[in-house]
């Protein structure tokens, strides 16, 4: 936008507190030459007759009272200016700051010292924006590299089966059908999971009562046949958990939990628990598994997009690496936390905080055991 220009707010503080200064001196001098004037006699005897006071000390002090008036205005000029300057110096440096942000330098601080004030809250506000910002581009653009190899490895891989039976018409042609669609699903599972992230990050979604309990009754059903392909058996139980939300959003939630536990599991003998509850103004979704024991540090990279972590990574279900991130992407769009641990006996602990709607009549579920 583009502004003429106008007074700076330095020279409308000094305007203003030079102003403040000559009305102030004016009415204490007026106050005194009215006090002053009326303790005197009406005229005095000279050899010229009578003469009025009043004229005498008029024309004796006249010239003091301007000399005063001056200085004041001198004073004022020069002390608001000195004083508007110094109460300005922290908004100059913000500003500094914030062209510097605006350039595309973000690591900037304003850092400004001294006890809290205005000044200073707007400061501390401005470096936590800051501080925000710069982690969001730099995880957006690590994400940005990390979806381009994740799907450039796709397309690699189409090409160079193209490319052989191009260079081998005998080649089977089953074999090479049934190779190209397994990369193609994988493909189009990881565009899924992109947009997926996105909408869940710019939470463009209409927002209605849901139910978590029954959310998990629904991702429970749908994921049964993969738990006994795994040899997985899962038990759900809790209470009635009515949030706010996306009803479409939280379910793929769930599903993702859900799924994840079984695929990283104990083949042949792994069990899977999943718990709803409601406590004091939140509702808590808790999924845990058996499994391999897991290391802190790697347990704390698993909710970032593409992490699978190395143990990971060699299993044929090891997936687009999206799973945890999309849990995540969509409680912090829910006003939610995802907190993840791991287990003392191998697994993981995931649970999902959520705020609390105002429930309806509080019913225990019974616990049901899906064996495989």
């Amino acid at each position: 936008m583009r502004r003429t220009p106008g007074v700076s707010i330095r020279l409308k503080f000094t305007l203003s507190y030079a102003s403040f200064v000559m009305l102030a001196g004016t009415l204490m001098l007026g106050t005194v030459w009215v006090y002053l004037l009326r303790g005197l006699p009406d005229a005095a005897s000279s050899p010229a007759g009578l003469v009025p006071i009043r004229t005498i000390v008029l024309h004796a002090y006249a010239p003091a009272t301007a000399g005063v008036l001056v200085l004041l205005l001198v004073f004022g000029l020069l002390g608001g200016w000195l004083l508007a300057g110094r109460m300005l110096a922290p908004l100059t440096r913000i500003t500094d700051a914030t062209r510097m942000a605006a350039s595309g330098s973000l690591s900037h601080r304003i850092e400004l010292e001294g006890r809290k004030d205005e000044f200073r809250e707007l400061a501390d506000a401005f470096d936590t924006m800051l501080a925000r910002l710069e982690a969001h581009v730099t995880e957006q653009r690590r994400f940005a590299a990390n979806a381009s190899h994740e799907l450039r490895t796709p397309l690699a891989i189409t090409k160079a089966l193209l490319e052989v039976a191009l260079n081998d018409p005998a080649r089977d042609s089953g074999k090479l059908i049934g190779r190209l669609h397994d990369v193609n699903a994988r493909a189009i599972d990881l565009t899924e999971a992109l947009l997926l992230l996105s909408r869940a990050d710019q939470r463009s979604f209409a927002r209605e009562p849901v139910d978590l309990s029954l959310n998990v009754e629904e991702a429970v059903e749908m994921l049964l046949p993969s738990a006994e392909k795994h040899g997985v058996a899962i038990e759900a139980s809790g209470d009635i958990t009515p949030t706010i939300g996306s009803r479409a959003l939280l379910l793929q939630m769930t599903v993702n939990l859900i799924h994840n536990a079984i695929v990283h599991n104990l083949p042949g003998a792994g069990i899977v628990w999943v718990t709803t509850g409601i406590h004091s103004g939140s509702v808590t979704l808790t999924v845990e598994n058996t499994g391999e024991i897991l290391p802190a540090q790697l347990v704390s990279t698993l909710t970032e997009p593409f992490q699978r972590g190395t143990e990971r990574i060699r299993h044929d279900h090891a997936g687009v690496g999206l799973g945890l991130a999309i849990v995540k992407s969509i409680t912090e769009a829910h006003d939610g936390t995802l907190t993840v641990a791991p287990r003392p006996g191998g697994g993981l602990h995931v649970t999902v905080r959520l705020p609390a709607a105002p429930p309806p009549a509080r019913n225990r579920r019974p616990t049901s055991r899906v064996q495989p």
